[in-house]
């Protein structure tokens, strides 16, 4: 039986569109569902299909997460290009054109309708081993659990596609409405529990990897369960308005501790899963083109290729889907003065410079509370001495906020008289001999073009491969790479947030930060906080420890996108994190007194509405059982 998507924006074209949607997405303009499934060549290309419609989250105009919070803030002259999902960050989401709705509501329920459509037919296939049959059935599984969620994540509660309507079914049928948000996860969880040991343990063929296994299933089930234990969706009382047009509620008003105890039982699977089959931390191997490198360039580049090396030990799971390739030229900078006149490279994504200030210290605790740190003179000049000579360039004069930072800082971010490892320098036992950041107006990154940056004065780093080759003025060699998705530092923080929440600071809630810390070029938690905290207590409780663990998500993952999201699963921290200045240097200065003078870029706002996108306004027209979410 041929069947439809319920989603409101086709109930008054359903069966015109139940044909054509389909002859659009299908490869080879097949004509019919039937044929689409009559061997397993087409039944392949219909897989593939479901796999399409993943986010391409490399694109800064698709992923909310690069620059809709407060992470990174593109360049003015060019928001028409790369500042569609910025909008969020300023304050523009509504609901008549809401920001992302193409890529959320819309697509991905065309992705649901799909993945039904290959679930209803695959069985008929001939010729298809019962392996193969069983492999792909438990992948499209979990792509309607993935593409649910994101629609939760976004939305809040949402309807559920369970499976597509009869082309028959009474209108009423179709005018579906929103379902409790526990309902929500329930089904998601339980789609991902019916898929996860159907998966293979690997995928061997490398034309074939980022297609989903066992470990990915694994990972991803257990940031499912972490977001649905978390506080804007467990026991959150500000939803309590939020009801079906039959007064059912939406949200339970209570929170469930043992909700906790589930991500926390399936983020230790997920973590015994991966490591048992070799998934282990990054490190860079430190000898390199025959150079042994300084344990500070080795650190350094461990952190960012964890994220930028494709395939690395560590990446359980990369869209293949969105190759990081604009990205790292719209990131990118002329690191090279000899090709100071390249047009490739752009600048034109920035952290602002709370985001700078929020690294810690090198001796691992924020600098505000860094007992050794001098944080009321960290805008005072300052020069750098030859010891500092791999972090800034010796003899150079920048602000006292680029030293005695972590690795993270370093590897994250390129800023005026920052080192650049990299474009065929990679000896570093001269720093001397090493590409440094000049990035005052007049200096040859600084301010000339007003359709390049710089924008704040710190550039996204982390995303571009240190591999990478600048050249004559077009020319620019970019290693691309799939977006990671889920890393397994991500899952040991994971882990550690949903045992803190469980049992408070145990000895494994320590063990898996300071895994990731230890990477890190960090002191381990304990030592830390015990001798250069103003704070020496403050892991010993939950909350303190639950402060530790949300910061150190910030920073290991930062500009990866998660950052977006955390904050607002963790509910009170999106209204402290969202509701200020952003700021960065003057950059329209020569003179490094004037350049390192803080400048408000614009003033952002969060409220209650913020923490859920809105439903558009047809949508709601077309279908009067959808209720808004509140605010909107």
């Amino acid at each position: 039986m041929k069947r439809i998507l319920f989603y409101s924006t086709i109930l008054l074209i359903i069966a015109a569109a139940s044909c054509k949607k389909y002859v659009d997405i299908v490869p080879d303009k097949i004509a019919t569902i039937e044929n689409a499934f009559t061997s397993r060549q087409q039944a392949e290309k219909f897989l593939f299909t479901c796999y399409s419609y993943m986010p391409r989250d490399a694109e800064v105009n698709v992923n909310p997460g690069l620059t809709g919070g407060d992470e990174l803030i593109p360049l003015q002259s060019r928001w028409g290009s790369v500042g569609y999902m910025f909008g969020i960050a300023r304050g523009n989401q509504n609901f008549v054109t809401p920001i992302g709705n193409d890529q959320y509501w819309g697509a991905m329920f065309r992705a649901l309708r799909d993945c039904n459509i290959f679930l209803e037919h695959i069985g008929s296939v001939p010729g298809m081993r019962p392996w193969e049959r069983t492999n792909w059935i438990a992948e499209v599984k979990f792509l309607k659990a993935y593409y649910h969620f994101l629609l939760v994540r976004a939305y809040g509660p949402i309807p559920l596609v369970k499976e597509n309507l009869p082309v028959d079914a009474p209108m009423e049928q179709t005018k579906v409405k929103r379902m409790p948000v526990d309902s929500c996860f329930g089904y998601i969880a339980q789609l991902l529990d019916e898929a996860r040991d159907s998966l293979p343990d690997a995928i061997e063929r490398q034309d074939l990897l980022g297609k989903i296994s066992r470990p990915v299933a694994y990972a991803f089930r257990a940031k499912v369960l972490v977001t649905a234990a978390s506080p804007l969706f467990n026991g959150n009382t500000d939803q309590a308005g939020l009801k079906n047009r039959d007064g059912g509620p939406l949200f339970t008003q209570a929170a469930d501790p043992a909700k906790w105890e589930k991500a926390a039982a399936a983020c230790k699977e997920a973590v015994d899963l991966c490591t048992s089959l070799g998934y282990k931390l990054y490190t860079m191997d430190p000898v390199y083109k025959g150079v042994k490198l300084t344990s500070t360039i080795q650190t350094q580049l461990s952190l960012r290729n964890s994220m930028a090396v494709k395939w690395n030990s560590e990446i359980i799971w990369a869209n293949t889907q969105s190759l990081a390739g604009y990205v790292q030229a719209a990131a990118g900078l002329r690191w090279d003065p000899a090709f100071s006149d390249n047009t490739a490279v752009q600048n034109i994504l920035d952290a602002p410079l709370k985001i700078a200030e929020s690294f810690y210290s090198r001796n691992g605790v924020p600098i505000e509370e860094d007992k050794t740190y001098n944080y009321n003179s960290r805008y005072d000049l300052r020069t750098a001495t030859k010891e500092e000579g791999l972090y800034v360039r010796q003899g150079y004069v920048t602000a006292g906020l680029n030293f005695d930072r972590e690795p993270r800082f370093y590897a994250d971010l390129a800023f005026d008289g920052g080192i650049w490892y990299g474009q065929g320098r990679f000896d570093d036992s001269n720093p001397l001999n090493l590409f440094y950041i000049q990035g005052k107006k007049g200096q040859f990154n600084g301010l000339a073009n007003p359709a390049y940056g710089p924008v704040t004065g710190y550039t996204f780093k982390k995303c571009i491969n240190f591999e990478n080759v600048i050249g004559n003025t077009g020319t620019y060699t970019v290693l691309s790479y799939p977006w990671p998705m889920i890393r397994l530092a991500d899952l040991y923080l994971l882990y550690a947030e949903a045992l803190n929440e469980v049992e408070g600071p145990t000895a494994d809630v320590y063990q898996y930060v300071n895994l990731v810390r230890q990477r890190a070029g960090i002191p381990d938690v304990q030592t830390a906080w015990t001798n250069f905290s103003r704070n020496s207590a403050k892991f010993t409780t939950k909350d303190g420890m639950r402060s530790i663990i949300h910061r150190e998500r910030n920073l290991e993952l930062a500009f990866e996108g998660h950052k977006f999201w955390d904050t607002r699963r963790w509910k009170d921290d999106a209204i402290r994190e969202y509701n200020g200045d952003l700021r960065g240097w003057d950059i329209s200065q020569q003179q490094a007194a004037a350049y390192y003078n803080p400048v408000t870029l614009f003033t952002q706002k969060f409220t209650l509405r913020d923490y859920f996108w809105p439903i558009a306004e047809a949508e709601l027209t077309a279908n009067r059982n959808l209720v808004q979410n509140l605010g909107w």
